[in-house]
């Protein structure tokens, strides 16, 4: 009898630390903000990125996984302003009871850019992420959500916070470089559609596009006529095609202008792993190596 006892709670104890190592389910919402995810929380969180690598989060659809995942997660981390257009619904739907980290919140935004066909914005800027000193506010708020949810971990995520903040002071510091090796008339640019405006603020580049801040919109004939004569009058040769997007009209216009496609950037997605933007780290160099050659061409 008492051999029986001991054996059912030696079970019960055996069980226990299985419970407590349970790792927090997180959802990110696209692979940017996964990697941030990622970078503060290493292994200790069982981790779920909605929109992967190279697929446009701005026309993303949901799938019935995704409605699971969300239901599941104890942290939903999104980038807010209105860039996953699709996730409320969602976290309505699935439905999610966690606590849910807006990534953006507190961060200095910027005005969007004006939809084609409209002299007006709508709203506020969603790439906040193009500016590392604006990432720095990301990983706060990411760090807070985690800690929040996890309390037994709470003080690995604020160190591992912190040293990632320390690398992200130290890539802004690098982006300056860089960019001051092009001389300031020479710093334009074209891409597909226009996520760089923090980045032009940040660092003092001039960007174009056809299309607004989403790739959901589509520029008339006339916005594109336009901006070709731009690129001509200019003499602007920096042009880019964006990871998650159709290189159709960046090549038009790089044909009827003279300009010339330079390597993809990434934009509002990482590279698969293995590629060159595998990271946020890592997007952002690849991006500016890009950006400089090109520009040093205009």
């Amino acid at each position: 009898m008492h051999r029986r006892h001991f054996l059912a709670a030696a079970a019960v104890s055996a069980a226990r630390p299985a419970i407590a190592q349970t790792k927090p389910k997180v959802v990110a919402t696209f692979s940017i903000l996964g990697d941030l995810v990622t970078e503060i929380a290493g292994d200790r969180v069982e981790l779920v990125v909605l929109v992967g690598a190279d697929i446009d989060a701005h026309t993303y659809q949901p799938k019935p996984a995704d409605a699971r995942a969300v239901a599941e997660a104890q942290v939903l981390v999104s980038n807010g302003l209105g860039f996953e257009g699709w996730i409320d619904r969602l976290a309505k739907a699935a439905p999610f009871k966690g606590r849910a980290v807006v990534a953006s919140k507190g961060v200095a935004t910027l005005a969007g850019a004006p939809t084609p066909g409209h002299n007006h914005a709508h709203g506020p800027d969603p790439h906040c992420w193009q500016d590392p000193g604006r990432v720095r506010r990301y990983v706060t708020n990411i760090v807070e959500g985690l800690a929040a949810a996890d309390a037994a971990n709470a003080a690995v995520y604020r160190e591992r916070g912190q040293a990632y903040d320390i690398r992200l002071a130290e890539l802004d510091r690098w982006i300056k470089t860089e960019i001051a090796k092009v001389p300031a008339a020479q710093r334009r640019a074209i891409t597909g559609h226009d996520s760089f405006r923090y980045f032009a603020a940040a660092y003092g580049v001039q960007f174009f596009a056809p299309r607004g801040i989403t790739t959901a919109s589509e520029p008339s004939a006339k916005d594109v006529a336009a901006l070709i004569r731009q690129v001509r009058e200019q003499k602007i040769k920096a042009l880019f095609v964006e990871n998650m997007s159709n290189p159709g009209l960046i090549e038009q216009i790089a044909r009827e202008s003279g300009g010339v496609v330079g390597p993809r950037l990434y934009s509002d997605a990482l590279s698969a792993p293995g590629g060159p933007a595998a990271t946020y780290q890592a997007m952002m160099r690849h991006n500016v190596v890009a950006l400089v050659a090109g520009m040093l061409k205009n």
